[in-house]
């Protein structure tokens, strides 16, 4: 269990880049959506024991980890937004120079190792290969081959899927999918189909803070009987929103696909069965309204 308890942080210039953040995380994929500068970035940093909160307290396996952060460091593995390479080097050459910095001197060992973390992320066949020469999909792969040396009890990914192509992001969601039975998986981003097809529990961030948890299922059923949805022409847009309580609008066929929250029918909209993607947009317009959210 991974205890987040009342944790801040404000940067320089006053910025509040968390407020009052706290979690409990169980093993298995925990997925963090919010927008972009919605605090996600600083909120993995601050577990990562990149920084540390202004208040606040961390809790892994019984152990303190804003002050004794040697602690997280020894359990952790960490797949940053960017994160360096070596460009030059061989996927092989490289994975066995940071397994050495992990402190794995056997040179039997560091073989064993390497053989398996190339096997699991599917790189095997490009051991040889300069990691400068991977694709986006491999170097994020890569990334999870290095942040599973040590086997750690927690693994942060954040915004792991940008850029990727459709046959990479199944690739990664797959190994993903494979690794988090017995460990804690941190899966932070802003596209929420990546929640919806990973997660078994979540968080909505918004502006420094947690403003929804729960199991994504279970959040899509609550929403269940209030959403409702009507095609319209694009020009109609300012006039359904003026008039409706539209919360989010796609292009559809030339036209739009407007959404409305309503506990009651509306005119002319039809109801239809609710997604992940209706309950963090609604969420997030309760908030921009200052209206209650019920987080379970």
């Amino acid at each position: 269990m991974l205890q987040i308890d009342q944790i801040s942080k404000t940067y320089p210039g006053g910025i509040k880049a968390l407020k009052n953040v706290s979690l409990k995380i169980k093993k298995g994929i925990f997925g963090l959506v919010g927008p972009n500068g919605s605090g996600k970035s600083t909120l993995m940093r601050t577990i990562a024991t990149l920084q540390k909160p202004d208040q606040g307290s961390i809790i892994f396996h019984g152990d303190d980890i804003v002050n004794h952060p040697s602690k997280m460091r020894q359990k952790l593995g960490y797949l940053p937004q960017e994160f360096g390479l070596y460009p030059h080097m061989s996927a092989e050459k490289l994975l066995d120079y940071l397994i050495l910095l992990k402190g794995i001197e056997g040179k039997k060992d560091r073989k064993e190792l390497i053989d398996y973390l190339l096997s699991i992320t599917n790189l095997q066949k490009f051991k040889k290969r300069k990691v400068g020469a991977f694709s986006g999909g491999m170097k994020q792969r890569f990334g999870i081959a290095q942040a599973l040396i040590g086997d750690p009890d927690l693994i942060i990914v954040d915004e792991p899927t940008n850029g990727l192509d459709p046959t990479e992001r199944n690739h990664f969601h797959d190994i993903l999918s494979d690794i988090a039975e017995n460990r804690i998986i941190i899966f932070s981003t802003h596209i929420i189909d990546d929640v919806k097809e990973l997660a078994n529990d979540m968080a909505i961030m918004h502006q420094g803070e947690i403003i929804l948890t729960g199991d994504p299922i279970q959040l899509i059923e609550n929403l269940n009987g209030t959403v409702w949805q009507k095609i319209i022409d694009k020009h109609e847009k300012e006039k359904f929103e003026n008039q409706y309580p539209v919360f989010l609008s796609k292009l559809y066929c030339g036209k739009l696909n407007v959404k409305a929250f309503s506990k009651t029918p509306l005119q002319g909209f039809e109801k239809c069965y609710p997604s992940l993607e209706d309950v963090y947009f609604t969420t997030l317009k309760k908030c921009q309204n200052n209206e209650t959210i019920s987080a379970s």
